[in-house]
């Protein structure tokens, strides 16, 4: 007896498209101390986080008045990575600064 194929009645059959979900972002934020100085801030917001020396001072500022400041967000490895970055380079200078993960 031969199979017959299934009638489809012309239409196209698609794959359903699966949704991606984008990962979710932590923000990275450095901590206020009363020893660090304000030059080595800037300089691990432009080796750590990459930014231009303007947005770095802008962002050492904010930790200075307001107690943190928000360095940038990235999934979760790469902002513990950069974290442990920060209190390597902070420890290697005797430095006690700090940074945290936030959800974001």
């Amino acid at each position: 007896m031969p199979r017959e194929k299934p009638q489809t009645g012309g239409e196209v059959l698609e794959k359903p498209k699966e949704k991606t979900k984008r990962p979710e972002m932590f923000k990275v934020v450095l901590l206020n101390d009363d020893y660090t100085t304000m030059e080595f801030v800037v300089l691990v917001l432009q080796q750590v986080f990459n930014k231009p020396e303007p947005e770095a001072y802008r962002i050492m500022m904010k930790v200075h008045v307001e107690g943190r400041g928000v360095c940038g967000a990235y999934t979760y490895e790469i902002a513990e990575t950069k974290v442990s970055t920060v209190h390597e380079m902070a420890e290697e200078n005797g430095f006690p600064l700090r940074a945290t993960i936030e959800e974001g």
